[in-house]
């Protein structure tokens, strides 16, 4: 019987992706650029919050914002009318951003003349977990509508994640979302992890976020000189 041979393609592709994540992370390290990859489901609140976010800081920080879409390019039209620098990656398909593309965004941006990068992944709970991005910190976002039980049936996204932000906190009255239930689900998974409940409708909870955000920028620059 003839030898049969085994090629791992989808572990050499991560194995390339964590590389060329790596020399990202350098790059943006000798600029002094933070970067956040926000990952959620669809229509969680992720260009709410990003836009939230770029009002309350653009007179402290230098921002742009890269978005990530199967096709459309409405959220980065939203950003760029804020006066923010906006770069647009249409996967075409693919369910997550990578670093590759990453890399091709950060080619269309003067990292020389910003401070903050926000990531939009593509609106997967799924796949963006498994790609690196290069960012410094990961947020994953959990509508209050999703429910509270995501975090069992998508685990690596929630462990692999640095903050979980809780949105849509309005609609927490008349559900059955447990907060509490939430947290314990997700600490299982990484103790590590801090949460966030927030809205971005009433405004509660921006604060917080803007707070956190603010601390992780802070020690950034800190550990970076």
């Amino acid at each position: 019987m003839a030898e049969v041979r085994l090629i791992e393609v989808r572990q050499e592709v991560l194995a390339e992706n964590r590389q060329e994540a790596g020399d990202i992370r350098a790059r943006l390290e000798r600029h002094r650029v933070f970067m956040v990859n926000l990952m959620s489901s669809p229509g969680s609140g992720k260009t709410s919050l990003i836009l939230k976010t770029v009002r309350a800081l653009k007179d402290a920080y230098r921002i742009a914002v890269i978005e990530g879409d199967i096709d459309a390019t409405v959220d980065a039209e939203k950003v760029a009318r804020e006066g923010i620098p906006a770069v647009q990656i249409r996967t075409g398909g693919a369910c997550h951003l990578d670093a590759p593309m990453i890399a091709a965004a950060l080619g269309e941006l003067d990292l020389a003349a910003l401070d903050v990068i926000f990531v939009e992944n593509v609106g997967n709970l799924v796949c963006p977990a498994e790609f690196d991005t290069g960012a410094s910190r990961k947020v994953v976002i959990l509508s209050v509508p999703e429910g509270d039980d995501k975090p069992l049936k998508y685990p690596l996204i929630f462990s692999v994640s640095d903050l979980l932000v809780v949105s849509k906190i309005d609609y927490l009255a008349g559900s059955d979302f447990d907060l509490e239930v939430l947290g314990q689900r997700a600490h299982r998974l990484n103790p590590g992890m801090q949460i966030l409940p927030l809205s971005c409708r009433t405004g509660e909870g921006i604060d917080r976020w803007l707070g956190w955000l603010g601390a992780e920028i802070d020690a950034f620059r800190k550990r970076k000189g």
